[in-house]
């Protein structure tokens, strides 16, 4: 099947794109590493022996960054639906967050330890259809929130990507009753045309 001329444009872009290029200089395994670099050095989330959960790791960016920074004393825990070829320094398991035992396998993973940071880079995939998708993407984020307000550590962070469209203000608003500090992102690596936003919560106030 030819390539439409969108998908075309997209892929022509995309090797262009200088953030593309600069991953595959550095041996990041997307762009999105450059996101959480970033985020980090203005507001310096990864710190060394901090426990780290990376939800919707692949294809392994921020697991990347992540692992670097806290460094041996560290641990960082990955989780996504697509498979994600190992990375050193990260334990990874393959399988849906929206379900329950996918959650519990990860909860046993911790086993019993609080988090440093959780951070969530999931999104659907796309139908196309922009209410249903923008919902999708609501309902990740929603339930990232209340795994980090349930783990996470009385001084912990929580970074979520966010889509701007319907929910979206309702979401910042509880984030901002459930955590004391509540900032948004928009990396300059990011592309100007997303939607997308990352929220930025600190020291959650207690689980849903």
């Amino acid at each position: 099947m030819k390539r439409s001329k969108t998908s075309k444009a997209w892929m022509a872009s995309h090797v262009r794109d200088p953030f593309v290029q600069q991953a595959k200089k550095l041996g990041y395994r997307s762009r999105a590493a450059f996101k959480l670099l970033e985020i980090d050095a203005r507001d310096r989330l990864l710190k060394p022996g901090a426990l780290v959960v990376d939800l919707g790791a692949a294809p392994g960016g921020w697991s990347q960054v992540a692992a670097q920074k806290v460094g041996r004393t560290g641990r960082v825990l990955a989780l996504d639906l697509m498979a994600m070829p190992p990375l050193p320094g990260v334990e990874f398991i393959q399988g849906d967050f929206t379900e329950q035992a996918v959650q519990e396998v990860l909860e046993q993973r911790l086993a019993g330890r609080p988090i440093d940071l959780v951070m969530s880079d999931m999104a659907p995939n796309i139908s196309g259809i922009g209410i249903a998708d923008q919902a999708k993407s609501q309902h990740l984020a929603e339930l990232a929130m209340a795994f980090a307000l349930q783990w996470l550590k009385a001084d912990g962070v929580f970074l979520v990507k966010l889509f701007q469209g319907s929910g979206f203000e309702a979401f910042v608003s509880e984030a901002r009753r459930r955590f004391s500090r509540v900032e948004l992102r928009k990396p300059q690596s990011s592309r100007p045309r997303s939607r997308e936003v990352y929220l930025l919560a600190r020291q959650p106030r207690g689980a849903l």
